[in-house]
């Protein structure tokens, strides 16, 4: 199952070290996004209870993803996981639409903390294939993401399921570092 093709070009010594913080509300499809980018099977996903940390290589870099699970009474500990922070992933169920309010609460406390002050946002809008689903050009709009002006920023439509799109959002994490 060819996930990304940036993982194909594996090179045996990366130039740098990131840390990708992966977040969003329990069942947005984080836990389903790491897994496809590190090449693993996605039959068997259980909500996270905590923190799961996958390393994988890409376009010369070494990707330390931290996802974190989303569950509400997690929440108040993600701020533990902000130092360091080179990407931040924000992953948006896009077919949830009574959580759509919740979801960009978080996600604006997140860009108000000062540890994550000006770290690049790849928000990810899975769940594209679901009907009803928000584009991603409507959930950027809905979440306020036109008004952002103090960091990089950038949504990408994907299912996660299908690993559409995934490549495309660390196509674009990637190149972004590489501009600093």
């Amino acid at each position: 199952m060819g996930l990304l093709s940036i993982l194909r070009k594996l090179r045996a010594s990366p130039e740098k070290e990131l840390r990708l913080l992966l977040l969003g509300l329990d069942n947005a499809g984080k836990t389903t996004i790491l897994k496809m980018l590190a090449s693993e099977d996605i039959n068997h996903i259980t909500p996270t209870a905590g923190f799961n940390i996958k390393s994988v290589i890409a376009d010369g870099f070494k990707l330390n993803v931290w996802d974190i699970g989303g569950q509400r009474k997690i929440r108040p500990y993600w701020k533990n996981y902000f130092e360091n922070t080179d990407i931040l992933i924000y992953v948006v169920d896009s077919a949830d639409k009574k959580r759509l309010e919740e979801t960009g609460i978080e996600l604006y406390e997140l860009l108000g903390d000062e540890k994550l002050q000006a770290i690049p946002l790849l928000v990810y809008a899975n769940k594209q294939d679901l009907p009803n689903s928000l584009p991603a050009s409507d959930l950027a709009q809905a979440l306020g993401l036109p008004t952002i002006k103090d960091r990089a920023w950038q949504i990408q439509s994907c299912v996660a399921i299908q690993g559409t799109g995934v490549k495309e959002g660390m196509e674009w994490a990637c190149k972004t570092i590489k501009k600093k």
